[in-house]
């Protein structure tokens, strides 16, 4: 399975590193529901850890009623729900290694492929902005 950073500093440095985006994955993943259908439709597939593993950098922005975190942890959380004004769970952002935004996404249903289609689209729409 893909692995999921959980420093917003190390995503940045992966990214500006790899070339790759971030996907950002604003979670509550042990109480949302939708989040947990996301994950299990998703991101615990094969098939989007292959994908991922060549197109984005993986980031988890998680919070959560029962899993432990650190202070520093939960206190980026809340900036980056803050400046990204996520008001609600799942909420996925695209963002370039600088930290802008490219685009944003959430739950579909459909799988893994269906998915990624969509995500692909908000990638290529900024690539085309970027050129």
């Amino acid at each position: 399975m893909s692995k999921w950073l959980t420093s917003y500093k190390g995503a940045l440095a992966a990214s500006k590193r790899t070339s790759r985006p971030i996907l950002a994955n604003f979670t509550g993943s042990d109480w949302c529901g939708w989040c947990m259908r996301l994950a299990e439709e998703v991101f615990d597939t094969d098939t989007f850890s292959d994908w991922a593993k060549t197109t984005v950098v993986l980031l988890t922005i998680d919070f959560p009623d029962r899993k432990r975190q650190t202070a520093q942890v939960k206190a980026q959380n809340k900036r980056l729900q803050e400046k990204h004004k996520v008001e609600g769970y799942p909420t996925v952002i695209f963002l370039d290694s600088a930290g802008a935004r490219i685009g944003e996404s959430g739950y579909e249903s459909g799988g893994a492929k269906r998915w990624i289609a969509r995500a692909e689209r908000i990638l290529s729409a900024s690539r085309k902005r970027s050129r």
